[in-house]
C-alpha cells in the first residue's frame, strides 16, 4: 500500500467516525426526551377534581354479626299438661305475656290441702296456749308440777313451728300454682313452637317449649386487630363510640353505640372483641346477620382529602397525577395516610386547591399536555 493510499484511507475513517459519534453527543436524556415528545404529542382527555380540605372520621372497618340482644329458653317449671298456648310462632310478645297455660287442677288440690292443713294447726294452737297459760297459773299455786307445765309450753312452742312449715307449704303451693301460667320474661320474639297443646310436660325436660329473642335493642359482635384496643380505650374514654352498621343493600346505615369490650385477646387471632348496641326499632337488623361495620373513634380537622380513584399504583409505588397551570400534568409520589369510603387523606405531598387527575391517567406521562375537565 503506497503511503498516498494509506493517508486517505486514515482521513476516511475519521470523517465517518465523527459522523457516527455526532448524532450521540446531541441526544438528550431519557427525561427530557420524554418531556420533548409529550410536548408534541396531542393533548389527552383528562377529567381532574381539586384537593380539598375536610373533616374526615378516623375510623375501623371490620365485619359483624348481629345477636339477639337477650335469649330466653321458655322451659315448665311444674309437671302437667299443657291446656292451652297463647301465641302463633314468630309473634312478638311483651314481657309478662301468657304463653302457656299447664292444666291447674293438681296444684289447686294442693294448695287447699297445704291451706286446710295451716287452719287445722292454727286451731291447736290456740288450744296449747290456752293450756300453757293455765298451767302457768297452777304452777304458781303448786297444783302441778313443773314438768307438766314444761309439756304444755313444749306442746305450745311445737305447734308454733309447725304453722311456720305450713306457711311455708300453703307459699310454696301458691307458687307451684302459678306456675301452671307460663307468661314472658322479656320483650321479645318467639320462634319455633317445639310443644303443642295436649302434651305432657315435665319441670325436668331440657328441651324448651321455645325460644324468644329480644331484637329491639339488638347487639352486633364483631372483632377488630388488638393493636387497635389502646385507641379504642383512649377514644372511647371520653364519649361513647359510634358504631354504624351497614347491610347489602345500600341503604342508610344503622347507628347505633359501642358497649362491650372483650377482658382478654383471643390469642389465636389476635383480636378482641367487641360488641355495639343498636335501637333496631325497624327491625332491619336480624340475629345471625351478617353486616359491614364500621367503628367511629374520632374526626381528624382538615385533612387533605383527594377521590381515591386519582391514586394510581406503579413500579415505584403510589403516585397521582397533578394538573399545573400551563395544562401540562406533573407526577407526585404523595403519603397515603388511609382510605375512607371513595376518598384518600393525603399525609403530604399535594396541598388542598391542587388539581388531581381522577381519569385517563393511563395515557399520560410527566409533562404531557392534557385537555382537562372538572368531574362532575
Amino acid at each position: 500500500m503506497t503511503p498516498k493510499y494509506a493517508a486517505a484511507k486514515a482521513a476516511a475513517i475519521a470523517l465517518a467516525g465523527l459522523s457516527i459519534l455526532a448524532p450521540t453527543a446531541c441526544k438528550p436524556s431519557g427525561q427530557a426526551q420524554a418531556s420533548r415528545l409529550a410536548s408534541a404529542s396531542p393533548a389527552v382527555s383528562v377529567v381532574w377534581a381539586e384537593a380539598v380540605l375536610k373533616d374526615v372520621p378516623v375510623e375501623i372497618r371490620a365485619i359483624g354479626r348481629v345477636e339477639a340482644y337477650s335469649t330466653v329458653a321458655i322451659k315448665a317449671q311444674v309437671t302437667g299438661e299443657i291446656t292451652s298456648v297463647n301465641f302463633p310462632e314468630g309473634q312478638d310478645v311483651r314481657k309478662g305475656d301468657v304463653l302457656f297455660t299447664i292444666d291447674p287442677q293438681p296444684y289447686e288440690i294442693a294448695l287447699k290441702q297445704a291451706e286446710a292443713m295451716l287452719e287445722k294447726d292454727k286451731a291447736q294452737l290456740k288450744e296449747a296456749e290456752s293450756a300453757a297459760r293455765r298451767y302457768g297459773d297452777l304452777v304458781a299455786k303448786e297444783y302441778v308440777t313443773r314438768e307438766q307445765f314444761d309439756q304444755a309450753v313444749a306442746a305450745r312452742d311445737t305447734l308454733l313451728a309447725t304453722i311456720k312449715s305450713d306457711e311455708a307449704g300453703v307459699a310454696n303451693a301458691r307458687l307451684q300454682l302459678d306456675r301452671c301460667t307460663v307468661r314472658s320474661p322479656i320483650d321479645g320474639r318467639t320462634g319455633s313452637l317445639l310443644i303443642y297443646r295436649g302434651n305432657l310436660v315435665r319441670s325436668t325436660d331440657s328441651a324448651p317449649a321455645v325460644v324468644i329473642n329480644q331484637v329491639a335493642p339488638v347487639h352486633v359482635a364483631f372483632s377488630v386487630p388488638e393493636q387497635n384496643l389502646p385507641r379504642i380505650w383512649e377514644f372511647g374514654s371520653k364519649n361513647a363510640l359510634k358504631v354504624e352498621a351497614l347491610l347489602g343493600d345500600g341503604g342508610t346505615p344503622d347507628e347505633g353505640k359501642l358497649d362491650f369490650v372483650d377482658n382478654a385477646i383471643d390469642e389465636t387471632t389476635g383480636t378482641i372483641g367487641l360488641k355495639a348496641a343498636f335501637a333496631n326499632r325497624d327491625r332491619r337488623l336480624w340475629p345471625g346477620q351478617f353486616v359491614n361495620v364500621v367503628l367511629t373513634l374520632s374526626v381528624q380537622a382538615n385533612a387533605v382529602v383527594v377521590p381515591s380513584q386519582a391514586v394510581q399504583s406503579g413500579q415505584g409505588g403510589l403516585y397521582v397525577f397533578v394538573v399545573k397551570d400551563d395544562m401540562t400534568v406533573e407526577m407526585k409520589r404523595p403519603k397515603i395516610d388511609r382510605s375512607v369510603g371513595n376518598e384518600t387523606v393525603i399525609a403530604e405531598g399535594i396541598a388542598a386547591g391542587e388539581k388531581v387527575v381522577v381519569d385517563g391517567q393511563l395515557q399520560l406521562v410527566p409533562g404531557a399536555r392534557v385537555q382537562a375537565k372538572p368531574a362532575k
